[in-house]
C-alpha cells in the first residue's frame, strides 16, 4: 500500500505542500497535517490496517501550511482524534476539480459489483465527454463503490471559483446523473 500511496500523493501535491488525512471510524475522526509525505505514508499505514476504519481521505488542494499546527515548515505526523480539520477558508487555491461518480444507493451500504461495474463505465463516458471539449486526461481512481476522475486546475478560492466549480458539477450532474 505505501508505494501506491507515496505515488498517489506525488501526483497531487508538490513537494512540501500541507496535505490533511482523515481517517473515520464510527466513534470518531483521526486527522493529521503532513509537509513530510513521507511521515504521512508512515502514520497511514496502521490506520489502513485497522478494520474500524472505514475511509481514508486526503486534501487534494492547497492547504494553508498554518494548519499543520505544528509551524509553517513542520508537520504533525501523529493523527490526534479530536483536531480540527481543514475548512474551505484553509484552502488557498484549487488545484483539482474532483468529479465522484457513484451509484445511487442507501447512505451506508456498498454498492453491488454490478452498480460498481456501471460507475466505472459512465466515468469513462464523463471522461470522454471532457475530452471533446479540450481538457486533458484526468487522474482515475477506483473508490471500491464507484470512480473518481480529478482534473488539474489553477484557480483562487473565492467565491468566483466557487461557483464555477459549482456550476460545472450541476452541469455534469444534470448530463450523466445515475438515477437510472
Amino acid at each position: 500500500m505505501d508505494g501506491l500511496l507515496r505515488e498517489a500523493i506525488a501526483r497531487i501535491a508538490g513537494p512540501g505542500q500541507v496535505v490533511e488525512v482523515r481517517a473515520l471510524t464510527d466513534q470518531f475522526t483521526h486527522s493529521g497535517y503532513f509537509s513530510d509525505h513521507d511521515a504521512l505514508v508512515r502514520s497511514v499505514e496502521p490506520l489502513d490496517a485497522d478494520g474500524s476504519v472505514h475511509g481514508i481521505y486526503v486534501t487534494l488542494n492547497v492547504v494553508n501550511p498554518a494548519c499543520s499546527r505544528a509551524g509553517r515548515t513542520g508537520s504533525r505526523c501523529g493523527l490526534g482524534k479530536k483536531d480540527s480539520t481543514t475548512s474551505d477558508a484553509d484552502i488557498l487555491r484549487r488545484r483539482w476539480l474532483p468529479i465522484d461518480i457513484d451509484p445511487l444507493r442507501p447512505s451506508g451500504v456498498s454498492s453491488t459489483d454490478e452498480e460498481h461495474g456501471l460507475a466505472l463505465a459512465k466515468a469513462d463516458e464523463i471522461a470522454r465527454w471532457i475530452a471533446g471539449l479540450g481538457f486533458p486526461d484526468p487522474v482515475r481512481a477506483d473508490s471500491g463503490n464507484g470512480a473518481h476522475l480529478l482534473y488539474r486546475i489553477d484557480l483562487p478560492n473565492d467565491e468566483s471559483a466557487t461557483a464555477l466549480v459549482k456550476a460545472w458539477l450541476t452541469t455534469l450532474s444534470a448530463f450523466f446523473s445515475m438515477s437510472g
